[in-house]
């Protein structure tokens, strides 16, 4: 899992992790890790938060906006 860099210091989103077909995330406070798919979450989607991921800012908003529940 790589780091999450969060370059404005104020996401709730530690690590993340990406495949192919989805982007598993991990948050802060908590050990779980949640698998957001293609088939959950629609490649859209995904392919945004692997997006926001990648250049470390808006991963959490994108997600509380758009994906919150739309988990494995």
């Amino acid at each position: 899992m790589e780091r999450y860099l969060d370059v404005n210091g104020d996401s709730g989103v530690v690590g993340y992790e990406i495949g192919d077909t989805y982007i598993r995330v991990k948050f802060s406070g908590t050990t779980r890790i949640y698998t957001y798919s293609y088939q959950s979450a629609g490649m859209n989607r995904v392919e945004n938060m692997k997006r926001l991921a990648r250049s470390g800012d808006g991963l959490n908003s994108y997600i509380m906006r758009y994906a919150k529940k739309l988990y494995e």
